[in-house]
């Protein structure tokens, strides 16, 4: 009675599979294998890998001034100078040292503050570093040895490789160009 027909026949070619919806945003994060990160700056003075309860030792003693002589003399006729030097270091270039060298000298002249001023970038410093808190609270060692301080932060950003007379970016270019990788044109630069 009824004729059967077969609608889906049997042919050579496999069948096509349904196409494929995107997947529902599910606020997880996908991880792309392909994703290189971008190359990171030289390993100058970087922060190493450390737990925040494994601190690190300062390089010299708060009063080893005399382990660099240079240093004591600057600082002990132009801490405004070593001060701004050691602000734009650990600010990374965020502030220049003409700027926080004058801060420090304003604060100076306004009252003698400046020990508060220069005892927050110790902290930070420090942080930035994993250092101790040694021989005793930030304010207090800026506050009896402001000129110790100094040295001391000065002597420690130089022994781990900074110049400091060169600044945050001179140090940066300093280290691209020990890598082989040119330095950036300026604007100003290019014909």
């Amino acid at each position: 009675m009824f004729k059967e027909t077969n609608a889906s026949a049997p042919s050579s070619a496999p069948p096509e599979p349904p196409p494929m919806a995107a997947p529902a945003a599910t606020g997880i994060p996908v991880i792309n294998h392909c994703f290189r990160p971008p190359p990171v700056a030289p390993n100058l003075g970087h922060r190493p890998r450390r737990s925040p309860h494994d601190h690190a030792q300062w390089s010299t003693g708060l009063c080893d001034c005399c382990d660099n002589l240079s240093i004591c003399c600057l600082t002990c006729w132009c801490p405004c100078i070593t001060f701004g030097r050691i602000a734009e270091i650990v600010d990374r270039g965020s502030t220049s040292c003409g700027v926080s060298g004058a801060l420090y000298s304003m604060i100076t002249c306004m009252g003698g503050w400046c020990w508060v001023y220069s005892c927050m970038y110790r902290s930070k410093m420090r942080g930035q570093y994993f250092l101790e808190e040694k021989p005793c609270t930030d304010c207090c060692v800026h506050f009896c040895c402001e000129t110790c301080a100094l040295c001391q932060e000065y002597r420690h950003l130089h022994n781990l490789g900074f110049d400091l007379s060169i600044g945050w970016h001179g140090n940066m270019e300093r280290e691209k160009r020990k890598a082989g990788i040119p330095p950036s044109v300026q604007e100003g630069m290019k014909h």
